[in-house]
């Protein structure tokens, strides 16, 4: 398994271990992890602290140029608010641990010519399938269907 994928798995285990929702995320610029994060929701009760957005606000103001070199890794397919921040600020691939308990907007991402890599972790699914047959109005909450 990737590293950094391993790395993602180790946050969303924390937000799993805080009470929150185990999505984990890491962003990579130049073979190097800048910023990492988990789904906050929960924990900070916050409306946008999905894992992707708390890597790149753990990642800090960084140059056009840094973004445009990056690598995000996350265990579950981007949201939209998420996907919007890889295309705002010019992520060009975006490794996705799995897709099968959520899909996101990842067509959207494809249009904006960004790589999107899915893995089918069995880890991420299972992380996944056993925290929404647990939790599903959390869970749905999350996604917004609630």
């Amino acid at each position: 398994m990737d590293e950094f994928l391993k790395e993602a798995i180790i946050e969303a285990k924390k937000s799993l271990q805080e009470g929150g929702i185990p999505i984990g995320s890491i962003l990579v610029y130049n073979g190097k992890i800048i910023g990492r994060g988990h789904n906050q929701r929960v924990q900070k009760k916050s409306v946008i602290l999905h894992g992707e957005m708390n890597a790149l606000e753990n990642a800090g103001r960084q140059s056009a140029s840094v973004y445009k070199e990056c690598v995000l890794y996350t265990t579950l397919s981007p949201c939209s608010m998420c996907s919007g921040a890889i295309l705002l600020y010019g992520i060009p691939k975006v490794i996705i641990g799995e897709n099968q308990t959520f899909m996101g907007s990842e067509k959207l991402l494809k249009d904006n010519d960004v790589d999107v890599i899915v893995l089918d972790n069995k880890e991420c699914i299972n992380l996944m399938e056993n925290f929404i047959n647990s939790n599903p109005d959390l869970w749905n909450e999350d996604i917004g269907q609630v």
